[in-house]
């Protein structure tokens, strides 16, 4: 009963922004009322969930805030400086690059801050509204695989090398580098080569894009942004608590194969947390490369599977549906890829 009970509510999360207009612009909220009744049908409430789910969002929170109060007065100068490089530089030079750097750059500086950075240099790109979209998704899948490669990237790559710190992996700082990196850097450089099939310049009059949104924001949307980011990252907390009966019970228990497919639930579960359940130890590093390969790639599909889309979503107002129309199809060919390498051992 409880099973079926969790796997109705996981259909309603997945299809109810898409099913549902209402749901789509107040996801974060509805995302909350979803979390609070799977850990209460799976009694999963104690102190330490509610501490969690108080406590860690607010690191991310401030990040988002102190960023997005320095950029909203910092606005017209990086306006400024940008369209002086777009004089010079070719726009499909400057995307490019920007995806890669900022894939890459994640690792070091954080997914938040390359999320913040990508909303600041979207919003001054001349391109369509769809084609902006498109990069925005393009670019949180690249900030999204390329965090994950050290510890300092994103709470995901934390916790596992903090689970794999003694034997027999005795993970140091560039464990999970030395393990994905193989994976990681051509996919985020090929998303890079990507993106510049969605640059299209934006004639004079041609659709409001997410620029034209973002620069009429006033600092009190960027404080309610804020604590938009901490409703939804709570959310996730509590969700990922309601569901772990379903994960202990059925997902621990699939072999390597499968549970790289099966962690497609990362598009709407935090990715953190399935790691966390998922990742230890006694698995093989065969094993540990699929479940997280997994993770990371699905995480980008959808808006709640990952921090930086979290983040992106939210302050370029891109709606669950207008995200799913590219990170699906696009998650689904990078995760058929990177399982056909994984499983003929090209790499």
């Amino acid at each position: 009963m409880l099973e079926l009970g969790l796997l109705l509510i996981f259909v309603v999360v997945l299809t109810g922004p898409f099913l549902n207009k209402r749901i789509e612009s107040n996801l974060e909220a509805f995302l909350f009322i979803m979390g609070v009744i799977s850990a209460t049908l799976s009694q999963a409430w104690s102190a330490e969930v509610v501490h969690e789910g108080f406590v860690a969002p607010i690191n991310i929170t401030l990040a988002v805030l102190g960023a997005g109060v320095l950029f909203h007065y910092l606005r017209k100068y990086i306006d400024h400086a940008m369209r002086r490089v777009l004089i010079t530089v070719p726009l499909s030079l400057i995307i490019c690059s920007g995806i890669i750097i900022l894939g890459l750059l994640s690792s070091l500086i954080s997914a938040i801050i390359a999320a913040l950075l990508l909303v600041e240099l979207i919003t001054v790109l001349p391109l369509h509204r769809h084609a902006e979209v498109n990069l925005t998704v393009v670019s949180c899948f690249a900030i999204g695989l390329g965090a994950a490669l050290t510890p300092l990237g994103e709470p995901l790559s934390t916790i596992v090398v903090s689970k794999l710190s003694g034997a027999p992996y005795n993970a140091h700082f560039l464990y999970l580098f030395k393990l994905l990196a193989l994976y990681v850097v051509p996919s985020v450089v090929v998303l890079g080569v990507v993106g510049i099939f969605f640059v299209r310049q934006k004639p004079e009059d041609s659709e409001e894009s997410l620029a034209a949104e973002e620069e009429e924001e006033k600092l009190g949307e960027v404080f309610a942004r804020a604590g938009k980011v901490y409703i939804f990252v709570m959310a996730l907390i509590f969700l990922g608590a309601g569901f772990k009966p379903l994960i202990d019970t059925y997902l621990l228990k699939l072999p390597s194969q499968i549970l790289f497919w099966v962690n497609m639930v990362s598009a709407i579960l935090d990715n953190a947390t399935l790691a966390a359940a998922e990742i230890g130890p006694s698995l093989s590093e065969a094993q540990i490369k699929s479940a997280l390969l997994g993770l990371l790639i699905s995480g980008g599909m959808l808006i709640p599977g990952n921090i930086p889309n979290i983040i992106a979503a939210h302050a370029l107002r891109i709606k669950s549906t207008e995200w799913a129309k590219l990170g699906v199809p696009l998650g689904l060919a990078m995760m058929t890829i990177t399982a056909v390498l994984l499983w003929i051992g090209l790499l």
